[in-house]
């Protein structure tokens, strides 16, 4: 499928998101509610066929963090990106996609470590680098008590 006939499909089948182009590829964002249900069919349906997590990360807000997901389909080389936002940024908390794509579990973790963002029912969420007291370094209100970083 081409950009424009994947954003039609996209924008039919998950009528709750966001479909629009991207400055390099079309962005679905999804409530965090509808995270998994939409990572499952954006894998499963044989049209999409999104079987290739290319890379997670996530982005401090001023009201919440947001996580980005760029998938890639081998079989259909087409390419999406997938974001959601979290409630807030004090706690935040989306349900993790290590079911659907297992590459997500480190990267998961990677965001957990630096940002502090928790992935409901991931089956593996510890601090992948740092020290469980260290706060997350990545985070724009981030202070380091030796004065390394500030923000």
């Amino acid at each position: 499928m081409i950009n424009e006939e994947l954003q039609a499909y996209l924008a039919g089948k998950f009528s709750n998101a966001e479909v629009k182009p991207g400055k390099q590829y079309l962005e679905i964002l999804v409530q965090a509610a509808d995270l998994h249900e939409t990572a499952v069919q954006l894998k499963g349906v044989p049209e999409l066929s999104f079987d290739y997590l290319i890379c997670l990360t996530g982005v401090d807000y001023p009201e919440s963090m947001q996580i980005v997901y760029h998938l890639e389909s081998v079989k259909h080389r087409h390419m999406v990106v997938l974001k959601v936002n979290t409630a807030d940024r004090v706690d935040p908390k989306v349900d993790t996609v290590s079911d659907v794509w297992q590459t997500a579990k480190y990267h998961e973790r990677e965001v957990y470590d630096l940002l502090g963002v928790k992935f409901n029912h991931h089956t593996d969420l510890r601090r992948l680098f740092l020290d469980d007291d260290y706060g997350f370094p990545l985070r724009k209100d981030f202070k380091d008590e030796v004065r390394i970083v500030e923000r």
